[in-house]
């Protein structure tokens, strides 16, 4: 294989850097925690990477220089829990570069997201994990004793996340909900709010630059806003929320602006990138608000790159009718 192109080395060069202010943020709400995540992402995929090009018989060093593995391990220390078990982490990833990555040839021959291969998997396999997120930055040694010694102390530390807060509701109204419960904060999630903000800059930083177009992000944001506004009834304990509440709540901004507008897993006509970022709002938002999962993240972008070839020929023969 020859060397990587430089334009997608450049490219991913430019994703890391956007999502600085996001892992940033990250990091001062969940410190040594999530230091401990990205780490342990690092190593495996590296680990991974390495051994899978060596049994392809490929350069390992030009390889892996491309830095897309490094985009899948920020991608997946953003999204799982901070202090999960050692193994959480490392099962995901491993999971993402050889099932996610390589069982499909490699860069640029995926049919899935990597990183969502790799976070469903783990969400399928481990939901007690994963579903928590700790209510507050702990020390360096509570940190590593959670993360090596197994987590056995879980349910003493963590909080649900706003969204499991939502489901789970049964006679708080949505004011009663902000006012009492953890995981709330001003308009959002306590914490995801500043986090989804500064993935935001750093996606319209990506637009700005047209690493990639607008369509995807604003086909998501759009679908999740409407649908959010079509089914809210207020602050009533029946209420799914509002739709600012599910625009900065979760994994909102990163699934818009950094997993949606993944360019080989996704379509490359501006009509069919349109509606994968529709029809992934759309997904999220139903599977939030009557699926078996808080946030629909993973799935909705893994169902819409299912449906990714027939995007792409709708958009084609759209295309071709035009006069």
């Amino acid at each position: 294989m020859a060397n990587p192109d430089p334009r997608l080395r450049n490219a991913m060069g430019q994703v890391l850097l956007a999502c600085a202010p996001g892992l940033l943020t990250l990091l001062w709400l969940y410190g040594w925690g999530m230091l401990l995540s990205l780490a342990l992402c690092a190593a495996t995929a590296l680990c991974c990477e390495a051994a899978l090009l060596g049994l392809r018989r490929e350069p390992v060093a030009a390889t892996l220089n491309d830095a897309s593995a490094l985009v899948t391990v920020v991608l997946l220390a953003i999204a799982l829990p901070t202090e999960a078990p050692w193994w959480v982490p490392v099962t995901a990833t491993a999971i993402a570069i050889g099932l996610g990555k390589h069982a499909f040839g490699g860069v640029g021959r995926n049919l899935f997201n990597p990183a969502m291969v790799g976070y469903a998997f783990v969400l399928l396999s481990f939901p007690l994990q994963m579903n928590h997120w700790p209510g507050q930055q702990t020390g360096l040694i509570d940190s590593l004793h959670l993360v090596f010694g197994g987590g056995e102390q879980i349910d003493a530390w963590a909080s649900p996340t706003v969204l499991d807060g939502l489901r789970h509701n049964r006679s708080l109204t949505i004011d009663e909900l902000f006012a009492s419960h953890p995981g709330f904060g001003v308009f959002g999630g306590r914490g995801s709010e500043w986090v989804n903000l500064a993935f935001l800059l750093g996606g319209l930083f990506l637009l700005q630059r047209k690493v990639y177009s607008w369509h995807a992000p604003v086909g998501l944001l759009t679908a999740l806003f409407l649908f959010s506004l079509l089914a809210w009834n207020g602050s009533g304990s029946d209420s799914n929320g509002s739709p600012l509440l599910h625009l900065f709540c979760g994994s909102t901004m990163v699934a818009a602006f950094f997993i949606a507008t993944e360019p080989v897993s996704g379509p490359k006509a501006s009509l069919a990138r349109l509606l994968f970022g529709l029809g992934a709002g759309a997904l999220i938002y139903l599977i939030r608000a009557w699926g078996s999962y808080p946030d629909g993240t993973a799935f909705a972008i893994l169902l819409m790159n299912l449906a990714t070839p027939a995007l792409e020929r709708f958009a084609s023969q759209r295309q071709q009718a035009t006069p």
